[in-house]
């Protein structure tokens, strides 16, 4: 048969076109009746193609299945996966030419099918871009004129948490664990996230050079990047180059790879150094707040930092406006003469006013 039930009751369709090419697909619905339209109409339009050249019509499933491939060697795999598989179910089988924006819209995920905690506004842009991207290949690939338009959340002002010198030293001090300690002081000196720190071997160092690699498997853009190391960090690593037992350079003592720092140990030692609201990727923010008010121009802390645009950088840009006071007075109203005369005239009306008193103190 061309339609049948599986184990859920659904019915499925498959049946093969005039060229030879077997289409098999979900009808999405319990309906014998409904399930057999649709496959006449897919049957038909497949007809249509073959006999009339037709261009033929794709489906939803068939444009996730083109952007799974394009993020196949993506850092980001893993949820684009999962955002593939949320869409593939609620609309996998609806063809790419008659969806609309509300189509879109109102089957964006609302909470976490297995907790029931609600999503934020960000976690739903995050799903809104991969059917997006899905559909945006599809048009590229000339299957469709043209696709829905759905707008993004709002979402909150991103958070920038920064401590001063003195907080960090406090910080340093306050921590029990030594691997920590390295693993924090490391991420002040260089700006490196968590899993590019904790991740980071040997083989990746060069000291002659004074950099890092990040390489691509690990670095958040999916593109390999130079970690610039100063004299301290250079330091620093000298000093655990003397206790290495491992390809990692921080680890607990053993050198077996940490998957993630001890929160309740970095915790403890913000509470006793007396630093509130202070997460471990605040480092970073701090790294760059330092560039930012010791002058370094946003463009080169871009490039340190390994973000991929400016405007990633921007939100550190209030921080220090002394690259703008050398341009301050490129801009003149009027010329140095005007100001001369101005204070001819000040200076004329002040002995005039003196004038004037002298004579209401004689009278």
């Amino acid at each position: 048969m061309s339609i049948r039930k599986n184990k859920f009751g659904v019915w499925q369709i498959d049946f093969t076109t005039p060229s030879g090419e077997r289409i098999r697909c979900s009808s999405q619905t319990t309906e014998k009746k409904l399930a057999q339209q649709l496959h006449d109409k897919l049957k038909h339009e497949a007809w249509q193609v073959e006999k009339l050249n037709k261009r033929p019509e794709k489906t939803v499933e068939q444009a996730l299945t083109r952007f799974l491939e394009e993020a196949e060697n993506q850092k980001d795999l893993d949820s684009k996966i999962r955002h593939a598989m949320y869409w593939r179910e609620v609309i996998g089988h609806r063809l790419i030419s008659s969806l609309t924006s509300d189509d879109i819209y109102n089957n964006l995920p609302t909470h976490i099918t297995k907790s029931g905690r609600k999503l934020s506004p960000a976690t739903q842009n995050r799903y809104r871009t991969s059917i997006m991207r899905a559909l945006n290949l599809a048009k590229q690939a000339g299957w469709v004129d043209s696709i829905p338009h759905v707008t993004k959340n709002a979402e909150p002002k991103k958070r920038i948490r920064w401590i001063t010198k003195e907080e960090a030293e406090r910080l340093l001090n306050c921590m029990t664990l030594e691997w920590l300690k390295d693993v924090t002081l490391f991420a002040l000196l260089t700006g490196a996230r968590m899993t590019e720190i904790l991740t980071m071997t040997w083989d990746k160092i060069n000291f002659d050079q004074r950099i890092a690699v990040v390489s691509s498997d690990i670095a958040k853009s999916g593109h390999a990047r130079p970690l610039p190391l100063g004299k301290e960090a250079i330091a620093l690593l000298r000093r655990r180059e003397k206790i290495r037992v491992s390809q990692y350079l921080f680890h607990r003592g053993k050198g077996k790879l940490i998957s993630e720092i001890d929160r309740e140990s970095f915790y403890r030692a913000t509470e006793k150094a007396n630093i509130q609201d202070f997460r471990f990727h605040d480092l970073r923010h701090t790294w760059a707040s330092w560039h930012v008010q010791s002058g370094t121009p946003l463009m080169v802390l871009k490039e340190l930092g390994g973000w991929e645009t400016i405007e990633m950088v921007q939100k550190y840009a209030h921080l220090n406006a002394d690259h703008l006071l050398e341009y301050t007075n490129h801009v003149k109203l009027t010329s140095n003469s005007f100001f001369i005369n101005q204070n001819r005239v000040a200076e004329n009306d002040e002995q005039e006013d003196m004038k004037e008193n002298k004579k209401i103190v004689s009278y």
